[in-house]
């Protein structure tokens, strides 16, 4: 099967659905797909193979978080001649009500199209733009996913349809199989802690988890926090809230795969204090996989990925004190830490590729067995972009 598979989100600065779709590509050439990947990318940025970039991205506030979109007459072209050369069995978009590739896609698509739906919000002023504007390419769409039940709900909820709940994908036995690392190592006087992810992001919950840590060290003077990722000011702000404390934290700053994998194998806890607008919650699968125990927010993607708790201990969302108490908790009562592990190394399997590229392949099938070609409208013309858009678009790609 030849699968298109067009990303929204630059890999200039990949994040949880870049590296979604890249793996996915991975998994399905595994089982020996033809597939090739559409995304915004500058020309110098390095992406996998099987990814073919689309150009420089724009910076937009989106999701509580800062997107990086391609959108335009140029764009289009692009994606046009990608679509043409392409000569897909199945074009899988990733996101497309955002406003960059994928629902330049949508306009454009011709066969059997399946839309993936990632973001889990209550209101989104992002999809209250873009609907007007799909609403009729929306019927392109022979088969809806959604990565989580929050994804699904905020579908139904919003855009109307429905969609078949299949998760994000992790290479579990890669993670289980990471070696660990004596520096990120703890020991009994001296455990350690592990967060990840965008540290300038509030609702990745830096800021919850800093003011958990004095009393935390109260109780385990000893304790290392060691915090991954990027974002300077956020790192400054956390400094300088954290005062005398501050020795109990290191910053690592951005850490490769290999490393985060090291990292998530040799804590004794892995800790997920965001606040909101997680519609899933992949860094919990990934610890969970390679050993860590898990301390998380109680946000409902969270609880359901940790089985309501049997694989992870919960905490109320926002509150450092609660997040105190039970991380002080996990790490003195070692039993009950360990069953959760236990737990989690057989929930963990439902997310393994293996097991979520056979969901996605049935999804194709099912797509490509309805035969659904483009919608045509009741006057008999095709759906297309609007016109400033696409005529730019044609003009270009001549």
């Amino acid at each position: 099967m030849r699968v298109g598979i067009v990303c929204p989100y630059s890999f200039d600065a990949p994040g949880g659905v870049q590296f979604h779709v890249r793996d996915l590509a991975q998994a399905l050439q595994a089982r020996g797909h033809e597939v090739s990947v559409l995304a915004p990318a500058d020309d110098d940025t390095p992406v996998p193979d099987v990814v073919t970039p689309a150009g420089k991205a724009v910076a937009v506030r989106y999701n509580g978080s800062v997107a990086r979109l391609t959108f335009g007459p140029r764009a289009a072209a692009r994606v046009r001649r990608w679509v043409d050369a392409g000569r897909f069995d199945v074009l899988h978009l990733h996101e497309p009500m955002t406003p960059s590739l994928s629902m330049l896609a949508l306009w454009i698509a011709e066969g059997p199209v399946v839309s993936t739906f990632h973001t889990a919000q209550v209101r989104s002023r992002a999809l209250q733009v873009a609907y007007p504007l799909l609403r009729q390419s929306l019927e392109k769409i022979a088969a809806r996913i959604a990565v989580s039940e929050d994804a699904r709900r905020m579908l139904v909820d919003h855009v109307g349809g429905d969609a078949v709940v299949i998760p994000n994908g992790v290479y579990v036995d890669t993670f289980a199989a990471a070696a660990p690392s004596r520096q990120w190592q703890g020991t009994p006087e001296a455990p350690t802690i592990a967060f990840l992810g965008r540290l300038d992001e509030p609702r990745k919950g830096l800021h919850v988890l800093v003011a958990a840590v004095p009393e935390i060290v109260r109780h385990h003077p000893g304790v290392r926090v060691l915090v991954a990722g990027k974002g300077d000011a956020g790192r400054d702000e956390a400094l300088a809230a954290l005062g005398p404390l501050a020795s109990n934290v290191t910053f690592l700053g951005g850490i490769s795969d290999e490393d985060k994998a090291a990292l998530l194998s040799s804590v004794d806890l892995y800790v997920a204090p965001q606040t909101g607008g997680e519609s899933f919650g992949i860094v919990l699968v990934e610890a969970m996989s390679a050993g860590a125990g898990v301390v998380a927010s109680d946000l409902g993607a969270f609880r359901r990925v940790l089985d309501e708790g049997a694989a992870g201990a919960l905490f109320r969302n926002g509150d450092p004190a609660d997040l105190a108490r039970v991380v002080v908790d996990a790490l003195a009562d070692r039993e009950a830490t360990a069953a959760r592990r236990a737990r989690a190394a057989e929930w963990v399997r439902r997310y393994d590729w293996s097991t979520v590229t056979d969901q996605v392949l049935a999804v194709y099938e099912m797509a490509v067995a309805a035969g659904e070609a483009m919608p045509v409208r009741e006057d008999g013309a095709a759906w297309r972009a609007p016109r400033a858009l696409w005529g730019a678009g044609e003009r270009e790609s001549r």
